[in-house]
């Protein structure tokens, strides 16, 4: 994991533009926001999918660098007065905070811009035309009103009722797993000869560890240290959000998160050793203190 983050930070800092490049304030702001900060989850995620399918490690760095401008852009977003009001991202003032409220919303659109830039335009990843558009579309999707923004909207729209269990992990599907399932199928997508059944079993591991990461998330909400978490705890319950702990207790949340992770690793069989990172980082999930 850590060899994956001093990679795409690498890369990351090759495509983001200058912050001297014109206009500065706001080329300042996008790289505010995603250098030098997070776990780096969904693009470790891009090339533990690619090793798992026996993709070389420089055809993944730009879906993993897509990838986390989307995961960049929507952290600006949701920080934001509008949305979670969140004056703290990163163990560092949100990029509203220390950009102000306008330059946040552009910095948000253009990384957003950036990150299918990159997809399209550069070759260097030595994907034929055809899988790139693929990706391109599997990227959209997963970002768009059927994946996080509208799952965004749906959590939005939940504020200050009561969900059942059904209603959360829906919104969750969304808003969480959408991108975090994109980042697994981008990396698996730069393999060889990869079979749809192949693209299955990898999307449901996908789609179980993407509920088992906001169970977690809604649990370090509750027990974890915001020094640690490099965010404020207890947001949830102040806002008056669902969360799995409020609907179904802690103890039987982190159950929960432990079936999830079960699921996971069983839909890994038949992949040999190359799908252990993907085995790991599952495990690194549910067990996570930030």
């Amino acid at each position: 994991m850590a060899a994956c983050q001093v990679r795409l930070e690498q890369a990351l800092d090759q495509f983001l533009p200058a912050a001297t490049t014109h206009p500065s304030g706001l080329h300042e702001a996008m790289r505010y926001a995603v250098l030098d900060g997070g776990k780096r989850i969904r693009p470790t995620l891009v090339y533990a999918g690619g090793m798992a399918t026996g993709a070389a490690q420089a055809r993944l760095d730009i879906p993993a660098c897509a990838v986390e401008l989307i995961h960049a852009y929507s952290l600006v977003h949701d920080d934001l007065p509008a949305m979670d009001d969140d004056d703290l991202r990163r163990g560092k003032p949100s990029c509203h905070r220390a950009f102000g409220d306008a330059h946040a919303i552009l910095a948000g659109d253009a990384l957003q811009s950036l990150a299918f830039q990159i997809l399209a335009q550069n070759k260097s990843q030595d994907t034929d035309a055809a899988t790139r558009l693929q990706m391109i579309r599997t990227l959209a999707q997963a970002s768009g009103s059927r994946g996080m923004a509208g799952g965004q909207a749906i959590d939005l729209a939940a504020t200050g009722q009561q969900l059942n269990i059904a209603e959360l992990e829906d919104m969750h599907i969304h808003k969480t797993g959408a991108l975090i399932r994109a980042s697994v199928v981008l990396g698996a997508m730069c393999g060889n000869d990869v079979d749809s059944v192949q693209l299955g079993r990898l999307d449901h591991y996908a789609k179980c560890i993407g509920l088992a990461f906001q169970i977690r998330d809604d649990i370090l909400d509750v027990e974890g240290v915001t020094e640690t978490l490099g965010k404020h705890t207890g947001m949830d319950q102040h806002r008056e959000k669902s969360t799995y702990p409020a609907i179904i207790g802690l103890d039987a949340a982190r159950e929960r998160a432990w079936e999830l992770h079960a699921d996971a690793i069983d839909s890994l069989t038949g992949f040999g050793e190359n799908a252990d990172p993907l085995r790991w980082i599952s495990a690194y999930i549910i067990e996570r203190e930030r």
